[in-house]
């Protein structure tokens, strides 16, 4: 067997962009080196978040128990440490690029870059808005269908969330980061199921940039302007806990006084919903790194990949978090 040379990325998005098929067997090998060894180059988007941390711990692990040479770098959220990254990892001559985009846009350049170079590149956690033909698959949640499933659950739970009593259920959103898939495309499934209740309406929504201390200081400056405050809404798990630290130095009680929906279902957030702190959350799965490596090898052999590959998820309410918490990897 050939050696391959692998570069990951994370990113987790999907719903509304379209990935193509891999390419020929002959540019795989073309592009490989002899050994049998696979070397990983993995650009990952941050540390911002439980989420993230267990995402990485997922393809570092599986990387090493797969004998591959990983080589990660951590952009900290910011899109030119990133681009930078892939450039590298083009000058290395790696066989496959596979990243997770900070943002949607702007990646047009280094893609192009490494299609010249011959050179796969799949997209992890997250899309881009970006010619399809420059990557070749991409891994990840439909986050469309998070902020759907979030709604979902607030239509059908309505009366009990008019925490006010007024016939209005007026709901904060504590957004990601501006610009990210999953902060648009959580939103927009948000959006589009809540209209089939009139009287939920989202109030207020400023980025928490998918941090505890964001959401903290978001939720803070939303109390002291509002205090009609019947949901909120945020848009990962970490935002949640910090949403509520702010309401208990508020003097009210989370789950109860305000209801709180959130995304990922880590630990941290499952332990808070079992506490009934938070009242539901949205399952995205973070541990990706088994899929990845999968995916990169056929890519590398000239196999058929999909143009999406979905994550297995779920959802949880306060018993079923009970229940999963004792075995939960994340």
């Amino acid at each position: 067997m050939v050696k391959k040379t692998l570069v990951a990325a994370t990113a987790i998005t999907l719903s509304t962009f379209a990935l193509t098929s891999c390419g020929s067997s002959d540019a795989a090998s073309d592009s490989a080196s002899d050994d049998g060894k696979i070397t990983m180059g993995f650009a990952q988007v941050g540390a911002e978040s439980g989420w993230r941390t267990a995402n990485t711990k997922s393809i570092q692990d599986t990387a090493k128990d797969e004998g591959i040479d990983l080589k990660f770098t951590d952009a900290q959220g910011k899109q030119e440490n990133q681009i930078a990254a892939i450039r590298s990892y083009i000058q290395q001559k790696v066989d496959v690029i596979a990243f997770s985009p900070v943002v949607e846009t702007g990646f047009d350049a280094v893609l192009q870059e490494a299609k010249a170079a011959d050179i796969p590149v799949i997209l992890t956690d997250r899309a881009v808005d970006a010619d399809p033909s420059l990557y070749k698959t991409f891994l990840g949640s439909d986050f469309v269908v998070e902020g759907e499933r979030a709604g979902d659950w607030l239509v059908e739970n309505a009366k009990d969330s008019d925490v006010n009593g007024d016939g209005k259920i007026n709901v904060v959103q504590l957004e990601g980061t501006t610009g990210a898939a999953p902060a648009i495309d959580r939103a927009e499934g948000f959006a589009e199921k809540i209209k089939a209740d009139d009287s939920i309406e989202v109030t207020a929504s400023q980025t928490g940039d998918f941090t505890r201390d964001g959401g903290k200081q978001v939720m803070e400056s939303f109390l002291q302007s509002d205090d009609s405050i019947d949901v909120v809404f945020a848009h990962n798990d970490d935002m949640g806990l910090g949403a509520i630290e702010a309401i208990e130095a508020a003097g009210l009680e989370p789950g109860k006084d305000i209801k709180i929906i959130t995304i990922d279902a880590v630990k941290d957030g499952m332990q808070a919903l079992a506490d009934g702190k938070i009242n539901f959350i949205v399952e995205c799965n973070p541990l990706l790194g088994p899929q990845l490596m999968d995916l990169a090898q056929k890519v590398l052999d000239g196999e058929e990949v999909p143009e999406r590959v979905l994550t297995d998820e779920s959802t949880f309410t306060q018993d079923e978090a009970k229940a999963a918490l004792p075995d939960r990897q994340y």
